[in-house]
């Protein structure tokens, strides 16, 4: 299989790239990006089936030509909300079966709106195959199974539970804080009582996790939100929340505050935004079995005729100090660019080979499995023996 990987040497691209250059089922890796330097750079510190061009892709027939003979369009160029439907519209047009990890619920929804085309063509596009989106999709999907109806979904993850890849922290603008400042600030789209409705964010849901106590997450734009309600007509809500100490959100709140009134730019507060983060990192928080999950999706409904709940995690503390010191050393750039190795895997040995454009939970993907792959995938990079991360899911029930 062929592989066009735009942007692929991009600070969460170039995990994706690292992984996916070992898959037999990969014979080549194109890695294409508009700065020809950084592209030659990264393609040679890989292996031999990795080469590399330069690519504007505001340039629709560069971006065309680029697309000739290519199985697989892998798209890590953001932002999406600007690079995400073009690019998917120009890989179907091409024939080619894409794959990206836009966390973006704008561009998600336009993109969503391809999938007649893309079924016309037989191309397979997988949108959102990152960590949230992408995993808390299909942890999400796992709780969904459990229950024999399901009302309402929450994603959600500890916005301070991984530290940004070196890369991504040296860039002036980086491109992870303004993501996290547009889906804080303004209004975002989440589905609410059978509807969807534009909200604010940073509202508090209350979450009643099974196994733990009560907490509360906080309401942040992304796509799970809109497209669970894609795939599960009866969902009566579908919220994606983020969390963490009260007082980093109090300070949140107050910067994204400033920026709501125009008192502060959105660049000034993603940069506040990455200073909070940085020194986040350095400080150890105590996390007890309490604490809610680092990662999880959780699913409400019936069971049994009987209101029922089930969360599926990566914990943020375990009963096992080695467990916790292997789940801390997992880095943004490896839970985000792993997961889309795992699925180019897929996809080039023709496991994913459903048309369409299709969101992670649409079912062609067999959840249990994947996400052990990219626990798997992920013990390599960090230099674990095989299987030290199989138990880095749980699966709680009221039940």
């Amino acid at each position: 299989m062929k592989i066009l990987a735009i942007g692929g040497c991009g600070s969460m691209g170039r995990y994706a790239m690292r992984t996916a250059q070992n898959f037999n089922s990969v014979d080549q890796i194109i890695i294409a990006d508009i700065n020809k330097e950084s592209a030659e750079f990264f393609a040679a510190s890989l292996n031999q089936k990795v080469s590399s061009i330069q690519l504007d892709v505001n340039d629709a027939s560069a971006l065309k030509q680029a697309m000739e003979d290519i199985n697989i369009v892998v798209n890590t160029c953001g932002p999406y909300f600007k690079f995400g439907a073009p690019i998917l519209r120009a890989a179907i047009s091409s024939g080619c079966n894409y794959i990206d990890i836009c966390d973006d619920w704008e561009p998600t929804i336009d993109m969503m709106k391809l999938d007649t085309e893309a079924k016309s063509a037989g191309v397979s596009a997988t949108i959102g195959l990152g960590a949230s989106p992408g995993l808390t999709n299909l942890m999400a999907l796992i709780a969904i199974r459990e229950l024999d109806e399901v009302t309402a979904v929450y994603t959600g993850w500890d916005i301070g539970g991984t530290s940004l890849d070196e890369n991504a922290m040296q860039q002036s603008e980086n491109a992870a804080m303004m993501h996290g400042v547009e889906q804080m600030t303004g209004q975002v789209k989440v589905f609410q009582d059978g509807a969807f409705k534009m909200v604010k964010p940073l509202q508090k849901i209350n979450v009643n996790y099974p196994g733990l106590t009560n907490f509360n997450g906080n309401i942040f734009g992304h796509p799970e939100a809109i497209t669970f309600p894609h795939y599960f007509p009866k969902l009566k809500d579908s919220i994606n929340l983020v969390h963490g100490g009260h007082a980093d959100f109090l300070i949140l709140k107050s910067i994204m505050g400033l920026v709501n009134l125009r008192l502060l730019s959105k660049l000034r507060a993603a940069n506040l935004f990455s200073l909070l983060e940085s020194k986040q990192s350095t400080q150890k928080r105590t996390k007890g079995v309490d604490y809610p999950p680092a990662m999880y999706g959780f699913a409400r409904g019936i069971k049994n005729e009987m209101p029922a709940s089930v969360g599926v995690c990566m914990p943020s503390h375990t009963e096992d100090p080695d467990m916790n010191e292997k789940i801390k050393n997992i880095g943004m750039g490896e839970i985000t660019g792993i997961p889309l190795a795992c699925g180019i895997k897929m996809l080039a040995e023709g496991s994913i080979n459903h048309a369409g454009v299709l969101a992670p939970e649409a079912g062609h993907i067999e959840p249990n499995g994947f996400i052990s792959d990219v626990f798997e995938e992920i013990s390599k990079v960090l230099g674990l023996p095989s299987g030290s991360l199989s138990d880095s899911i749980q699966i709680t029930r009221s039940w």
